[in-house]
């Protein structure tokens, strides 16, 4: 059981398995299929490694946010739930991951959703969003585990159909899929693009920036330019002692400087990554679905679309972080049992993503409004099941994802509606 739930919670050994297998079944030499799954292997680490170091610099300016800016409330981060669900939910959750994995190749193979989840770490927090809420109806753990991994399974082969018209268009091809799970949000940021169709051809990758603002055109410039400011905007207003609790001995004012580009060099280690790991991956899977899944596709994480759009990315991050804060004042407003602060990684790959599929159907004005409408979503969608999750013990911290919570919302009124 541990093997199992070792294996399938590293994805970089799953995919170097599937690619494997892939190039096993294309008759490749034996050095073609070690160099191959290697490169797989080396290339979804490399990727990870590079996603770990920018969420590691987000969670700092989250911190001297918070800080500088006196907001104080939950901050939506599914690391952080999922952590504190483990304490107590740990076989229930890890249960519902093998079987939802088990089920999504099913799934895949008996139905029309040919699609192979491969964002392991995504779907252990779909599993615990899923165990918390059948386990706070009282359902027991066996029909709790069988639930959750059918639900689980379902999602993961049927959630990434929403977006592949999209992811079409994106990629001019078929043959990969999102798998992320915002991908309600992702494709109604395609839709809400669609309102701006006329100006497609507008998009973030054509913006004629002034001479000065040249260098935006480079992406990670980009990058380093916008996280620059974020940063010491934050430390600023946060003060010496607070950033000095941070950066340790270094300077508090070379320590918003170093966070700024350690991010950009993360989004470069990260992009590098993907380009290693995709061709490899894609390849294999032409061959396997050939064989056992006819026609099946992977669904990945969400920086394989970054490259073809870069300065969308950056638009939508802006755009979503921007809703979230506006959603902060709403909530203090209205007096809401609570607030939900918006988390920069969230916002960061999820209203970065969203901004290259709005761009994708209404150039830069379908990025900006849909990665908004998203940014809006992402805080306001958590405060539904936030009290639910109370009853159990999981506080402090909650699940920002659409998916999350469009589905989790539906089961527990379905649990409800049924006494349970």
């Amino acid at each position: 059981m541990d093997f199992l739930i070792s294996f399938l919670s590293t994805p970089a050994v799953m995919l170097g398995f599937v690619a494997f297998i892939g190039l096993v079944a294309q008759k490749k030499s034996g050095t073609e299929v070690l160099t191959g799954t290697f490169k797989t292997i080396i290339g979804f680490l490399v990727f990870s490694a590079g996603g770990s170091i920018m969420t590691a610099a987000l969670q700092n300016f989250n911190q001297l946010f918070q800080s500088g800016f006196h907001i104080q409330g939950v901050v939506a981060s599914p690391e952080a739930a999922t952590a504190l669900a483990q304490t107590e939910y740990a076989f229930v959750t890890s249960c519902t991951l093998i079987v939802g994995f088990i089920m999504n190749l099913v799934i895949a193979r008996v139905t029309p959703f040919k699609n192979i989840f491969f964002t392991t770490g995504h779907s252990l927090f779909f599993a615990c969003v899923l165990s918390l809420i059948l386990k706070a109806h009282h359902v027991a753990d066996i029909p709790a585990i069988a639930i959750g991994g059918l639900l689980l399974g379902f999602f993961s082969a049927a959630l990434p159909e929403l977006c592949q018209p999209f992811m079409r268009k994106i990629t001019d091809s078929d043959a990969t899929a999102i798998g992320h799970f915002n991908m309600i949000g992702y494709a109604l940021s395609g839709y809400i693009g669609k309102l701006f169709s006329k100006h497609k051809e507008k998009t973030t990758e054509h913006i004629n920036f002034p001479k000065w603002l040249s260098f935006f055109r480079d992406f990670l410039m980009g990058v380093s330019a916008v996280m620059l400011i974020l940063f010491y905007v934050s430390a600023l207003k946060a003060g010496r002692p607070a950033v000095e609790e941070l950066a340790g001995s270094q300077h508090w004012l070379v320590f918003p400087f170093v966070q700024a580009f350690t991010f950009a060099a993360g989004m470069s280690i990260l992009m590098t990554g993907v380009r290693m790991f995709l061709g490899e991956i894609t390849a294999a899977f032409v061959s396997i679905s050939e064989k056992f899944i006819p026609n099946s596709r992977p669904a990945l994480d969400v920086p394989t679309v970054f490259p073809f759009a870069p300065t969308a990315v950056i638009v939508g991050f802006l755009s979503s972080y921007a809703a979230g804060l506006i959603g902060v004042f709403i909530m203090v407003a209205l007096k809401f049992p609570v607030v939900i602060i918006p988390a920069a990684h969230i916002c960061f790959f999820s209203g970065g993503t969203a901004g290259v599929f709005g761009n994708s159907t209404g150039g830069w004005r379908g990025a900006v409004l849909g990665s908004f409408v998203i940014g809006l979503l992402l805080a306001f969608l958590p405060t539904v099941l936030y009290p639910l999750y109370g009853t159990l013990g999981i506080e402090g911290s909650t699940f920002p994802n659409i998916d999350y919570n469009v589905m989790g919302i539906l089961l527990d009124k379905l649990l409800s509606l049924f006494g349970m």
